[in-house]
């Protein structure tokens, strides 16, 4: 009897063996997973900081001392830079290698390799878009740079450093989760986050939609409803700029004829909501009577946060500031005597071109009169569950192929290539090398001539008293309106004319206003002398921001804050007034009454606790929507005028014919348009205090929340407390906002002050993954401290040494 116990006791335990330690369907091996020594329980950590304190890496030469202060961030200290770039890839990996791992496998089209077929048509447009196709071209000349090249290197043994180190009990929980291990660094890896980015911010474009639009509405009415730059428009560079130089010439071609055919769907556009504010103030409008700066990029919200915060020191640097995890050096920061922040420059820098192929075989493709051979590339993508994949991309002197019958095929003509400043060789990373070194004015305009994609607004302050703001990136030469439609790729005179040179691109230093900023608007006025153009620009943000600097004086680093968390929503000020007016409160229902009152006494103030927000933003969205329903459900998907476009019309063009909702028999007037779509607002806002158990405040009803990058909810925080929207300085919607909020004033000597929605720590079972996210909600920062002494640091919690390793 005691035998047969023993064995059905042993096939239970061999059962539950191979079920637990065998992967099913999307389910990790559950016996590794659930193994409280080495499973997920391993990546709890609390408050506890599991780093090796004396790491032995085999890459160093000398000694490397980092210092951990009370919010995580690492103060590295090395007695040269290879060692510095070692130190940095190891402790970057050491908390955050998931994230560099995944967002490269993104770029690269590998998402397949980990969770299956649902992603392969991600992965194949991906690899179309030409990320891989461009990363290659920017690894080859980073790799040839005699100063990143080498520091590229170092960067990348520091990664594998640490990658060797680990075994499985040490892995970020994400890979026990996908049941998948982090393979070797490479400089590819860097080269494809740099793209990544590039797709991010620069990845845009509406060549396909304003061709379809181009056929449907006339040219006429489609200048009226897309314009290039919107009335009142308030330019990143002062329009009181003289352009001092003599331009180069860009000759039309006589006959311009746009083929009138695009792709049924379009390409995948970045999130509109990506952007930035960035500005910097004179002395002579600060409390020290030395220049102050600020800067808060918005993007997605996520967990891990995009950046990582870092100050790196060296005999030749002394640096803080962000760091994107897998690229070299601090990207928004500041040194001993300079600052600088970015904001995305919104420029057009991807044109689509209309392919004739000689046949099906596609070896030949038509071109200023002649039929020129095409270059093949065969991508295979592996592909979790599933058999291997086979993709065949044709590139032309245009760029990839990028469209055909044989990826999302919707018409005959289906053969497109692209062109995209992206694809070109660059090294954005001596720019940011240089930048992190930079004395001075000079030294940041020098570093500013290597930076190519994405195109942004550099906004600098130093301490001898200089501000200044370029708007930098390699720009096409074109000339008006090339680029806004999708051309024909058998002229040579579609082809760009070459570059705007460096020196021609819009900047302005020491402007006698006292400030400069940048908000994502239009870049310059009509008298700057290249053609430029983009789908839209931000026309509430930047317009507010402006306004509030004019007025200041004796600004304070408290004055900067408060901008950068300003709650002010000039697109409600500007339309609500004539919303309100269209109704007769006498006719509403109670819960109307209660919207239209709550309304009517708002100050504009996006805050947390307000409820006016709620109504305002459903409203506005419906009364868009029903505005513009025509441009919904047409056989291409295509894009609808921008904001500033639809206030004007709404104004000023009540009896315009798009004024009518085509989904109902009746004819509406813009009066009728205003009520159904208030009714809608409330309505909808009624449900939503029907079926949520917290009040109705501004920030319950827009649910902020930190998404983690594998939209894990258990890894995520959502239902932050926190006030903003979309064209409001602070800039905070449901899934976007200030990823990085950064105050510097220069004066002696230099105070710094940061925060953002994260954590320091890439492990959800951390206490330092989330700890920041209060503070960011709050406007409340932190202190930045660049010491170039480590002696003099505060707030140390723990103390790492890299060591060389014995030979």
């Amino acid at each position: 009897m005691n035998f047969i116990k023993f064995i059905f006791s042993f096939l239970i335990s061999l059962v539950l063996i191979v079920v637990l330690n065998n992967k099913w369907g999307q389910v990790p091996p559950m016996g590794k997973f659930l193994d409280p020594y080495n499973g997920f329980w391993a990546n709890s950590e609390n408050t506890n900081i599991p780093f090796d304190e004396s790491p032995s890496i085999e890459s160093l030469k000398e000694d490397v001392s980092i210092y951990y202060d009370s919010i995580l961030v690492p103060h590295i200290y090395a007695k040269n830079d290879h060692d510095l770039y070692t130190a940095q890839g190891f402790v970057t990996a050491q908390n955050r290698l998931w994230q560099m791992e995944f967002q490269t496998h993104a770029a690269g089209g590998r998402i397949s390799e980990i969770i299956g077929k649902d992603a392969l048509d991600f992965d194949r447009y991906q690899r179309r878009n030409g990320l891989l196709y461009g990363a290659n071209k920017a690894v080859k000349m980073m790799e040839e740079d005699p100063i990143i090249g080498p520091l590229l290197d170092a960067y990348t043994k520091g990664i594998n450093e640490y990658i060797a180190s680990l075994s499985y009990k040490d892995l970020p929980v994400e890979y026990k989760l996908l049941d998948y291990k982090p393979e070797k660094w490479t400089k590819l890896k860097s080269g494809l986050l740099l793209k990544y980015m590039a797709n991010d911010l620069a990845g845009g474009d509406s060549d396909a939609e304003n061709t379809y639009l181009l056929k449907m509405l006339g040219k006429e009415r489609f200048d009226f409803l897309f314009p290039d730059r919107y009335k009142d428009f308030d330019p990143v560079i002062p329009k009181s700029k003289v352009w001092d130089f003599e331009p180069k010439s860009v000759e039309r071609p006589d006959s311009v004829n746009f083929p009138l055919v695009f792709p049924d769907d379009k390409a995948p556009q970045p999130d509109p909501q990506n952007g930035s504010n960035n500005w910097t103030v004179s002395g002579s409008k600060t409390s020290t009577g030395k220049p102050m700066l600020a800067n808060d990029p918005h993007l997605a919200l996520n967990l891990p946060s995009i950046w990582y915060v870092m100050h790196l020191n060296s005999p030749t640097v002394n640096v803080f500031g962000s760091t994107l995890p897998g690229a070299l050096g601090v990207i928004i920061g500041f040194t001993d005597s300079v600052s600088w922040g970015v904001t995305n420059a919104t420029r057009d820098v991807r044109d689509w071109y209309h392919i004739t192929f000689k046949d099906s075989e596609k070896k030949e493709y038509f071109y200023n009169g002649k039929w020129l051979k095409t270059q093949k590339i065969i991508q295979e993508f592996k592909i979790r569950g599933a058999e291997n994949y086979i993709d065949t991309i044709y590139y032309t002197h245009h760029g990839p192929i990028v469209y055909d019958e044989t990826f999302r095929p919707g018409n005959s003509k289906t053969n497109f290539a692209l062109r995209w400043t992206a694809h070109d060789p660059s090294n954005e990373q001596l720019t940011f090398h240089k930048l992190n070194r930079a004395k001075n004015y000079d030294d940041y305009v020098e570093a500013l001539t290597h930076y190519d994609c994405p195109a942004q607004n550099f906004a600098f302050a130093d301490v001898h008293g200089d501000i200044a703001l370029w708007i930098n990136g390699k720009f096409p030469l074109r000339w008006e309106e090339q680029g806004k439609f999708i051309m024909d790729g058998s002229r040579a005179d579609m082809d760009w004319a070459g570059f705007i040179p460096r020196s021609h691109n819009a900047f302005m230093k020491n402007p006698e206003q006292g400030f400069l900023s940048s908000a994502n608007q239009i870049p310059v006025d009509s008298t700057y002398p290249y053609y430029h153009y983009d789908r839209g620009f931000e026309h509430y943000r930047n317009r507010r921001l402006n306004s509030k600097l004019e007025t200041l004086q004796n600004i304070t680093v408290e004055d900067m804050k408060r901008l950068q968390n300003d709650n002010f929503s000039l697109l409600a000020a500007e339309i609500l007034p004539t919303m309100l007016d269209s109704l007769n409160r006498g006719s509403l229902s109670e819960p109307q009454k209660t919207a239209f009152d709550a309304l009517s006494n708002w100050n504009f103030m996006a805050d947390e606790d307000a409820v006016a927000p709620a109504y305002f933003e459903i409203w506005w969205d419906e009364l868009y929507r029903n505005l513009w329903d025509e441009f919904y459900g047409l056989e291409a998907t295509v894009r609808r005028p921008e904001l500033p476009v639809t206030v004007e019309l709404l104004k000023e063009h009540a009896d315009d014919p798009f004024i009518d909702n085509k989904s109902t028999d009746v004819k509406e007037d813009v009066n009728a348009l205003y009520l159904q779509s208030f009714q809608f607002a409330v309505d909808s806002v009624e449900n939503w205090k029907a079926s949520s158990k917290a009040n109705l405040t501004w920030s319950n009803f827009k649910n902020t929340t930190v998404q983690h990058l594998a939209r894990l909810a258990p890894f995520s925080t959502d239902s932050i407390q926190i006030g903003g929207n979309r064209h409001i300085l602070n800039a905070t919607s449901g899934r976007h906002g200030p990823s990085w909020r950064m105050v510097v004033s220069l004066e002696e000597p230099i105070k710094a002050f940061g925060v953002y929605p994260g954590g320091q720590s890439g492990n959800p079972g951390s206490f330092f993954y989330d700890n920041l996210i209060e503070k960011w909600s709050n406007g409340e920062y932190y202190e930045l401290d660049n010491s170039t002494i480590a002696s003099d640091l505060h707030n140390i919690i723990f103390t790492q040494t890299l060591t060389p390793q014995e030979k």
